[in-house]
């Protein structure tokens, strides 16, 4: 497995332009599916689970390339809703498959979606929803079918705000008969995003960003070409090492309107932030001050994809901090990393206790999951001395080339992948 080198302790300068939000790419892709067509979707970065998705809509039948960041998918040859397990276990997200597939052609196979190991991640409220659009389910040893001669529109309350859940309904019912409505839906940027690519397909569907959407199903839909917004928590992955480091960075394509919740805690620390339009400049000439208490929440909240990046500028700033997640009770899984590293911080259930260190010094640590990873790789960069992460191939799955990133902006970070073995012929 690949993995990172960080030779640390240089503050982080200059300008990056922020790529394609991951978690807006692949609904979007999920939902090409609905109509017929070529679909060109821009601002789309080359991540492990976009190259996941994109194997999986090939072999349902789609055509698809990725040239620079544009993805073009021909889904007119589309001719399975069977999503093969072997794919289905490497990314949580092919659960998008579910909405436009049973859609399109009246019945849907799939199975326990795979993805980071950060807690329990029920599937039940998406399921919920499709059976209130009058799918008929069975499920058996993992394997999940769906059926339904005509989806019909209805009234669906989600008892918690999930993103997955939200999305999935809203494309199912994109050309259910009747209106749909979605109360207690998720808020998060992400999902007007999908709003407006179905809207550009022909979809009739208000409401995204609140917690209350309406979808009026039509009978058809077309394909499109569509630019996806920028990922704000690559956008606040960057701001907050430029923090850790004492780095004076420029971020370009960011919207600032996604980051909000981020920015204000950073500006509690003592960071200094201009915005101006879709430019953010983030330094922090010294050492930053503690936070007393940050609790992770669904949207417009503290994101918890940013809650162990934030928790790496919090063990290096002057007193004691409290993070509280509330979201995923497996996300606390860096810290013992980061204990490693010389940071001081010590957990109970799902609170974070940290108390802040003049300086991390490098040592060789793991990466289990996607964030755990890009948090271990700002402990690296503030850190004295050289920082190994390894199982890097987590980070892969929401960066596009994260050592690039971060090499653009003077960080001393390179990939080394192991070179294979030889091969002994007696065995």
């Amino acid at each position: 497995m690949d993995k990172l080198v960080i030779e640390g302790g240089i503050p982080l300068s200059g300008t990056i332009r922020i790529h394609g939000a991951k978690n807006a790419a692949l609904p979007i892709l999920a939902a090409s599916l609905l109509a017929e067509g070529v679909h060109s979707l821009h601002n789309v970065p080359k991540l492990l689970d976009i190259e996941t998705m994109l194997a999986i809509m090939e072999r349902l039948g789609c055509k698809a390339g990725h040239e620079g960041d544009t993805v073009t998918v021909d889904t007119s040859s589309a001719c399975s809703s069977h999503v093969p397990e072997d794919l289905m276990k490497q990314m949580r997200s092919s659960i998008f498959l579910m909405g436009p597939l049973l859609a399109r052609f009246g019945e849907v196979t799939i199975y326990q979606p795979g993805g980071c190991a950060i807690g329990e991640r029920k599937i039940d409220l998406h399921l919920r929803g499709l059976q209130s659009l009058g799918a008929e389910i069975e499920e058996a040893s993992g394997k999940i079918s769906c059926r339904a001669d005509r989806l019909k529109g209805c009234d669906i309350h989600l008892d918690y705000p999930s993103v997955g859940a939200t999305e999935n309904i809203m494309m199912a019912a994109a050309t259910a008969e009747g209106t749909t409505t979605i109360s207690g839906a998720a808020r998060e940027p992400e999902i007007q995003d999908l709003q407006n690519f179905l809207n550009h397909m022909g979809a009739s569907i208000i409401g995204a960003g609140t917690d209350t959407i309406t979808i009026q199903g039509v009978q058809k839909l077309k394909s499109c070409s569509y630019e996806v917004i920028p990922d704000r928590i690559v956008a606040g992955t960057v701001m907050i090492a430029a923090a850790a480091t004492r780095g004076d960075v420029t971020l370009t394509h960011v919207n600032a309107g996604h980051l909000n919740s981020l920015i204000h805690v950073l500006k509690r620390a003592g960071v200094q932030i201009t915005v101006c339009n879709d430019i953010i400049s983030i330094s922090c000439m010294g050492r930053p001050r503690s936070v007393e208490r940050i609790v992770t929440s669904p949207y417009p909240s503290f994101p918890t994809d940013l809650q162990s990046q934030i928790m790496v500028l919090l063990a290096l700033a002057d007193g004691f901090s409290v993070i509280k997640e509330t979201v995923f009770e497996g996300r606390f899984k860096h810290v013992e990393e980061m204990v490693r590293m010389g940071a001081d911080i010590s957990t109970d259930l799902n609170r974070a206790f940290i108390r802040g260190v003049k300086r991390l010094y490098g040592a060789t640590v793991e990466a289990t999951d996607l964030r755990a990873g890009a948090a271990l790789v700002i402990a690296g960069l503030a850190a004295q001395g050289t920082t190994i992460v390894e199982q890097a191939h987590h980070i892969d799955r929401g960066y596009d080339g994260i050592e690039l990133l971060f090499q653009k902006l003077g960080a001393r970070i390179s990939r080394k992948t192991p070179v294979p073995g030889p091969i002994d012929l007696a065995n």
